[in-house]
């Protein structure tokens, strides 16, 4: 076997071990009292190595995209660049991520670095080798247990396919030693093969995820819970009214319940994906209800989707869209074909 391949997966793995690791609040607490978190899908961020399992073999340097170290790096500081443009969030959840070495580049070796950001990635099954992770500013957010939520399909849902899908990663932290957050990160499957005949994977994927919340709802039933990422469904569909019954901030409400902070962007047709001109709201943040009221001491505030003119591409068929890697085999060397999502949290 190449020693070069050795290396690396050696590395992979280190950095898996050591992005799970709990670290300590450092002894100056900080006395900031508002943060932001965001959601970005940044794309399909491959490293440039083949690895045995994975369907990754596209982004490498002999394939058809000619994936290569320098558009690699590009693509970390361009990403960058956007986590500077939004104020470098003290939480940014992520999907579209092949491994915990390329967080480690993320954050090592970029503009980053100078911003106390680590990372919490576990490796998933998806047939595509992508992941979702979570980066933190350690300075302010104190993780204290992460774990990922398996998806199993049934039989029923995929028949005799062969279909895997990432994980859900669920991350349990502290802000200033106030109140516990629960942050649940997701990428939903994809809407491959139309809508309605790939709405059962995202009920299911939603079902597994709300199985994970009422069981920390059943420990606290005043608990903090974010919901962030990719949910391939917008605010309207099924899996996310329904299943997980996030609803506008201005629907009747119980105490229980989620607040989908992305639907009034939504209602006005603002979205985070351009699907052939049309808009979706695909990337959304959605909070527990605790979240929003009066005596709570973690407040969430207006969300919002970050966009800048040197993110986007001026398409003569579809307008403006956010310029992306690449289209097919096509390198347009953008961004990302999404838009990052943030709201701002105070704590009282």
């Amino acid at each position: 076997m190449n020693k070069l391949f050795l290396f690396t997966l050696s590395l992979i793995v280190s950095a898996t071990i050591l992005s799970c690791k709990i670290k300590k609040m450092p002894n100056e607490v900080i006395t900031q009292k508002n943060f932001r978190i965001g959601f970005y899908n940044v794309e399909n961020l491959f490293d440039t190595i083949n690895i045995d399992g994975k369907a990754d073999e596209e982004f490498t340097p002999k394939s058809k995209k000619k994936w290569n170290t320098k558009r690699y790096f590009k693509k970390l500081n361009d990403l960058a660049k956007v986590v500077d443009g939004m104020n470098y969030p003290a939480i940014l959840g992520l999907c579209e991520v092949e491994n915990a070495a390329v967080l480690k580049d993320f954050i090592a070796e970029t503009s980053l670095k100078n911003h106390d950001y680590n990372y919490i990635h576990f490796e998933s099954p998806d047939f595509r080798g992508i992941d979702v992770a979570m980066i933190y500013q350690e300075n302010v957010f104190q993780i204290l247990e992460s774990e990922t939520i398996e998806i199993n399909f049934p039989k029923s849902i995929i028949g005799e396919e062969k279909y895997t899908t990432r994980e859900i990663l669920h991350v349990t932290g502290i802000f200033s030693k106030k109140d516990t957050l629960h942050i649940y990160v997701n990428h939903f499957p994809s809407r491959r093969g139309g809508l309605k005949a790939s709405e059962p994977k995202r009920t299911y994927v939603a079902e597994q995820l709300m199985k994970s919340v009422n069981g920390v709802y059943s420990k606290n039933k005043n608990a903090n819970i974010l919901l962030m990422g990719d949910f391939n469904d917008e605010p309207e569909n099924n899996s996310i009214k329904k299943t997980i019954g996030a609803k506008s901030l201005t629907s009747t409400q119980t105490k229980s319940s989620f607040i989908n902070c992305s639907a009034k962007l939504d209602f006005i047709k603002k979205g985070t994906y351009n699907y052939r001109g049309n808009w979706n709201m695909l990337d959304q943040i959605i909070v527990s209800n605790t979240m929003l009221q009066k005596d709570g001491k973690l407040k969430i505030g207006e969300f919002q989707i970050f966009q800048k003119e040197w993110m986007m591409y001026k398409s003569d068929k579809y307008g403006m869209t956010p310029n992306r890697t690449y289209g097919g085999p096509n390198y347009y060397g953008g961004y990302s074909d999404h838009l990052p999502v943030f709201v701002e949290l105070r704590i009282d």
